[in-house]
């Protein structure tokens, strides 16, 4: 937002210079013919939907979130994964992709590009408001006529959000959507996968919004009718064709191993005899690693090592496995955003707390089904089912929390984003901080803090959001305060 503005800035006092001067007019001499002087809707679509593969893999969003969740921890370098600060920056997502869909939905150009464009502007707000909390939303992107946004409080963003998708979902026909590749233009795909994501977004407020009767679960049941993904076919993905458009997955590790799957996920995978197992860990050691190898591993990497602690680890242990077998993610692999594993999960989340009266069983089932079969994997048996951690108890007692929470952990994999927000919410699966933890508290992060940046050009708006801030170091802008549904002991 920062370079919008000034630049923004600097052309009217150019401009103004010039006026004074009284400049001939040139004309087109100094125009370049090759290039546009107007944004391109399609291309802003195309942009964007390629871009949005890293939110849940490995731009700062995931991969800070799935370190905290310790889907992931570093092996070279802890930092993250040791809770170093996390006062990152979210002024690149206004102006890039958000930016971009506010050109979308300003040109007007069709009622289905600008669905499209809202669907996927209150996805990226979503990611950015539970990694901060306190963001610009209502007054953001509004160029000149709010350089210094207000930081619109938590509730009110995701209000906001469960609003925008409900409307953009409705305002969609059956007319093109230029430049989509995720669904090729397909406006019942878009519909489905705006209730799919209302549904994450309201369950995420399961805490803290309880109620049959309050508006996460009135929002919940609306999107829940109007219809969801329920197929694998179905989800929301990016599939990238490899050359100059690589999976995101692919290029993490195209020449560096900084990354392992942790020990917390391959402790949980195996105590269940999960077949998971197999595609969600590769062995560092296969020569096809880069090259797409099938060589799987269960050796994952205690999270939040010391530096000498995890290397001593490495070298003990060099089958060690990196995320994911390397199959699953070469040059042309897909990066799922949405799954029917995740949608069904949450849906198994709603009827146990009473807010909707679908089988609890059944989309609990169905969800763990989809999981396994968007692996490659065949669906589990029926004594899956029965084992400890997994069985489920009559609804309504909270009893069923904790294994809901690890099976919608375990689907998410590895979106790191997801993973943070389920444990954020549920406490589940039970993890434990960091040993090489840096920071004072020794507590695992919460929360992104505030730039720097945005303390020296919005310094009044992130005073205001700071003094809101709850959690133990109340009214300070402190990674070890949450955000405001989070409520998890």
């Amino acid at each position: 937002m920062k370079k919008i503005y000034i630049c923004a800035i600097t052309t009217l006092l150019v401009l103004g210079q010039m006026s004074c001067r009284k400049p001939n007019d040139f004309g087109d001499t100094n125009l370049d013919p090759g290039n546009t002087t107007k944004p391109i809707v399609p291309a802003l679509i195309t942009q964007v939907e390629a871009n949005l593969g890293t939110y849940v893999s490995t731009n700062n969003l995931s991969q800070y979130g799935g370190e905290y969740a310790q889907y992931f921890t570093e092996t070279q370098y802890p930092g993250i994964s040791t809770y170093s600060l996390p006062q990152l920056s979210f002024t690149g997502y206004y102006s890039g992709d958000l930016f971009d869909l506010q050109n979308v939905i300003n040109l007007n150009q069709s009622p289905n590009s600008v669905a499209v464009a809202k669907i996927l502007q209150q996805f990226i707000f979503w990611e950015i408001t539970d990694a901060w909390g306190d963001v610009p939303y209502s007054q953001a992107l509004q160029g000149l006529k709010s350089i210094t946004p207000v930081y619109d409080k938590q509730e009110d963003i995701y209000k906001g959000i469960l609003a925008t998708l409900a409307s953009a979902s409705a305002s969609m026909d059956n007319g093109p959507i230029p430049g989509d590749i995720i669904y090729n233009g397909d406006a019942a795909s878009w519909k489905r996968a705006a209730n799919s994501l209302s549904m994450l977004v309201a369950i995420q407020l399961s805490k803290k919004v309880p109620g049959a009767s309050d508006y996460a679960a009135t929002a919940f049941n609306a999107a829940l009718t109007a219809g969801g993904i329920t197929t694998n076919a179905q989800n929301m993905a990016i599939s990238y064709p490899g050359s100059a458009f690589k999976d995101p997955w692919w290029n993490l590790y195209n020449g560096r191993t900084d990354f392992a799957e942790s020990k917390v996920v391959t402790d949980l995978t195996a105590g269940f005899s999960d077949g998971r197992t197999v595609p969600f860990g590769g062995d560092y050691t296969d020569p096809g690693q880069v090259t797409g190898g099938t060589v799987t591993s269960a050796i994952g990497i205690p999270p939040g090592l010391s530096r000498s602690d995890v290397t001593a680890f490495t070298t003990a242990n060099p089958k060690w496995a990196l995320v994911m077998r390397a199959d699953k993610r070469t040059e042309a692999s897909s990066v799922v955003i949405i799954s029917a594993a995740e949608v069904a999960l949450a849906r198994a989340e709603a009827a146990d707390i009473g807010w909707t009266s679908e089988s609890l069983p059944t989309v609990y089932q169905q969800g763990i089904a989809a999981s396994f079969d968007q692996w490659g994997l065949a669906a589990p048996p029926a004594s899956y089912y029965t084992q400890a951690g997994v069985l489920l108890t009559a609804a309504g007692t909270g009893a069923n929390l904790q294994a809901i929470s690890i099976q919608r952990y375990l689907a998410s994999y590895p979106d790191g984003h997801a993973a943070w927000d389920i444990w954020r919410k549920s406490g589940y699966p039970v993890l434990s901080p960091a040993p090489g933890a840096t920071n004072p508290s020794g507590q695992i992060v919460r929360r992104f803090t505030y730039s720097t940046a945005e303390n020296q050009t919005n310094g009044v708006n992130v005073k205001a959001a700071i003094a809101r801030e709850t959690g133990p170091d109340a009214g300070t802008d402190s990674q070890d305060n949450r955000v405001w549904w989070d409520v998890t002991p």
